[in-house]
């Protein structure tokens, strides 16, 4: 290779970092603008705070849904006991699990760059792995809510970069500590059983003897905590965690996404499936190659279910930063020969090393081309007009994907203080009221010191397996027993949304975050 290949692949490396740092940057931006909004940014956000505020007074949020107050959680626990010592000092609020979601990314780029680093033993790519982690759009959008989804990915890259170790160097410690992390990611998160399957899988074929006694442990160990759960609850555990979370499944949304998927990420799936088909026919399956087939495979099914969506494809984005940097550091002539020994002769490493110089940057440039998001005015203005870009989404920002995909989350540009101003406009409206308010998001009710009543996803998902009646809540909704009741997706039951229309009308609908939430109060009895 000459001198001037060499300086060629350090400039492209420099412009591929640049590009990959920018998208850090924002995402830094995104999610210090997130931790200050005290309101609900992804639906759903205000019930995982409640959770975590149950779980800090000692109390399961696993319940009865046909008595008052009418709430429940479909989601394990961990991710809200990590959350609850916050809640004794702070009280309920967004930014503490906010934070915590976003310091879980960082940590899992971190562990991507460690495992790269050390199969590939090339520090750039190792870095730019890490960085291709956090400027995937769909890591982007999930990474700093307060949600668990993010606490579970890196609970299941720390246990999968333990175990490529461990394991066949039968480390005892190690193996224990990668299975150790993988319960954690199951009582963070229920999809985290797909990780656990390759895994487990995984060692099987490495070592089927020793494999089955460490799956029995692992196992057994799973279900004690299960069952103490679902004693505990007195059987709620089971119906909530489990048999409200089956539902129905979506085959446009599934495509959509699969299609959304690989438009993003196809610069770097491409050398991942490479490392896979080498290792399939001419090496050993590694870890990597076996949690990236599944989680890609069966997660993206999973998000084509209702209720589900792009950050289901978070673990297998993890999964093909790793692979497609092995690769990438392979192909650069570190950590081991990539070729097949039939193709030393034909194809020498110098002239895959010369190709590789120029492609593997050029690869980490297009992705970060391919996942661009940004804002479009203010200080990014010039920016924006420089890349000829315009705003695609709310509040001035492009996303590269837009939001024109089902189950692609509607979220994702920055904040501005009219949302923060509306949310206070409806927290203000529920302390006017005497009465207990239904509220759709759970954020508002919190803010203004009230209780949470209902949790409407839960409600419905159990509706629709036959499993929730709703007579208490619908007589409280005649009788008019709400002062008021806010709405955004109507994702009550039928049932319920149908008394609501009868018994209240909408007087005032406030816009905040890009939806339109309505203000619906009692209609006055006929005479």
């Amino acid at each position: 290779m000459t001198s001037r290949t060499q300086r060629l692949h350090v400039i492209l490396m420099l412009a591929a970092s640049l590009a990959l740092g920018f998208a850090l940057l924002i995402y830094i931006l995104y999610s210090v603008s997130l931790i200050q909004f005290p309101f609900d940014y992804d639906q759903g956000e205000g019930f995982e705070v409640h959770d975590s505020a149950l779980f800090s007074r000692g109390e399961l949020p696993y319940r009865d849904i046909e008595s008052y107050p009418f709430y429940a959680s479909n989601y394990p626990p961990l991710f809200h006991l990590m959350a609850a010592p916050f809640v004794w000092f702070f009280g309920p609020g967004y930014w503490y699990g906010r934070l915590l979601g976003f310091l879980g990314s960082l940590l899992t780029a971190g562990a991507i760059a460690w495992a790269v680093n050390r199969e590939g033993r090339h520090r750039w790519i190792a870095l730019l792995a890490g960085l291709a982690f956090l400027s995937s759009n769909m890591v982007y959008h999930i990474g700093p809510l307060f949600r668990q989804h993010m606490t579970m990915v890196m609970f299941e890259t720390l246990a999968v970069v333990a175990l490529a170790r461990a394991w066949p160097r039968r480390q005892t410690k190690g193996i224990a500590l990668g299975l150790l992390l993988l319960i954690c990611a199951g009582y963070t998160k229920q999809l985290a059983a797909i990780t656990a399957l390759a895994a487990v899988g995984w060692m099987l074929l490495r070592r089927p003897r020793a494999a089955i006694g460490w799956a029995a442990g692992f196992m057994a160990a799973g279900a004690v905590l299960f069952l103490t759960l679902n004693i505990a609850s007195d059987g709620q555990w089971w119906l909530h965690a489990v048999v409200a979370n089956i539902n129905e499944f979506q085959p446009r949304q599934a495509f959509g996404l699969f299609d959304l998927w690989f438009k993003l990420h196809g610069f770097l799936l491409l050398p991942a499936g490479l490392l896979l088909v080498y290792e399939t026919y001419c090496a050993r399956l590694s870890i990597y190659s076996v949690w990236f087939t599944l989680t890609a495979l069966l997660g993206g099914i999973a998000a084509g279910t209702w209720g589900a969506g792009d950050s289901y494809f978070t673990t297998s984005i993890a999964a093909m930063c790793i692979l497609s940097g092995i690769c990438f550091s392979r192909i650069l002539g570190h950590g081991g020969d990539f070729r097949p020994r039939f193709m030393a002769r034909a194809l020498p490493g110098r002239h895959i090393v010369s190709l590789g110089l120029v492609i593997v940057p050029l690869l980490y440039l297009g992705y970060a081309r391919a996942t661009l998001k940004m804002p479009t005015d203010g200080a990014f203005a010039a920016l924006a007009q420089t890349l000829n870009i315009e705003a695609n989404v709310n509040n001035g920002f492009f996303d590269s994907a837009t939001f024109n995909v089902g189950g692609y989350a509607r979220i994702g540009y920055f904040l501005t203080s009219q949302d923060t101003q509306a949310g206070h406009q409806i927290a203000d409206l529920i302390r006017q009221s005497d009465r207990p308010v239904l509220s759709e998001e759970a954020g508002f009710s919190m803010v203004a010191g009230r209780e949470v009543i209902s949790n409407p996803t839960q409600l419905r998902n159990l509706y629709l397996a036959g499993l929730y009646e709703g007579r208490q809540l619908i007589e409280m909704i005649e009788e008019r027993q709400f002062g008021l009741v806010i709405l955004r997706a109507q994702f009550y039951p039928l049932p319920v949304l149908v008394a609501i229309g009868q018994f209240y009308q909408t007087e005032a609908v406030i816009h905040m975050n890009g939806f339109d939430y309505s203000i619906l109060y009692p209609k006055e009895p006929a005479p």
